[in-house]
């Protein structure tokens, strides 16, 4: 999917801030388009992964933003980003798309993340190092509920913090902190233990 952008100008002014764009949407809501512009493509990329197809995740970005636009004008600041705003409708409309068709497809994190595992790549030999320890981490993270994985996209590839994930998830940030450390034990047990299998019994007797 495209979205279409306007291209920057070093000469112009820096763009604007996210309460200056809410602002102008609240009165004109032909100005909602840079609020698209900004953010289309996160929520795209969000929605993408929890529903596995392009033409849904089309269908429900779209329908992201005509919520939000509808909305705009009782949007209240309550002390973080605008964007956890926008997650929040994209996770209560992936979640009704889910519960209407009784089905749900995630695309693996290793289809966006993996370019991060391969940077420090100097040899075939650690190339393939690496795609092993990566390989085992995904196995491990596709073990863990729905929830947990989701928490783990939203803090390593969208880069959210703990109060924009809480925001849209409906939780504390205190509860998101104490998940997020929960689910780093669970990655920690499950990667201990299968090294703990891999090696002979006689072997860890030594």
């Amino acid at each position: 999917m495209r979205f279409w952008k306007k291209q920057p100008n070093p000469q112009t002014e820096p763009e604007p801030a996210d309460t200056e764009l809410i602002e102008r949407a609240k009165a004109d809501r032909n100005a909602f388009g840079e609020i698209y512009e900004r953010y289309a493509e996160r929520i795209y990329r969000y929605i993408y992964y929890r529903v596995g197809n392009t033409s849904d995740a089309e269908d429900l970005t779209s329908r992201v933003f005509f919520r939000a636009m509808a909305h705009v004008e009782s949007y209240e600041d309550r002390g973080v980003p605008f964007q956890a705003w926008l997650y929040r409708i994209a996770h209560n409309l992936v979640a009704n798309h889910h519960r209407d068709k009784g089905r749900r497809k995630i695309i693996p994190l290793e289809e966006y993340i993996s370019g991060g595992f391969t940077a420090s790549i100097d040899g075939p030999e650690r190339a393939t190092e690496e795609r092993e320890e990566q390989e085992r981490l995904m196995v491990a993270v596709r073990k863990l509920p729905e929830e947990r994985q989701q928490l783990l996209w939203l803090k390593f590839v969208e880069r959210l913090s703990n109060a924009e994930i809480g925001e849209m998830m409906g939780r504390t940030e205190g509860a998101i902190k104490s998940l997020y450390h929960r689910t780093l034990l669970a990655l920690r047990d499950d990667l201990t233990a299968d090294d703990d299998h891999s090696f002979p019994a006689d072997r860890k007797a030594k």
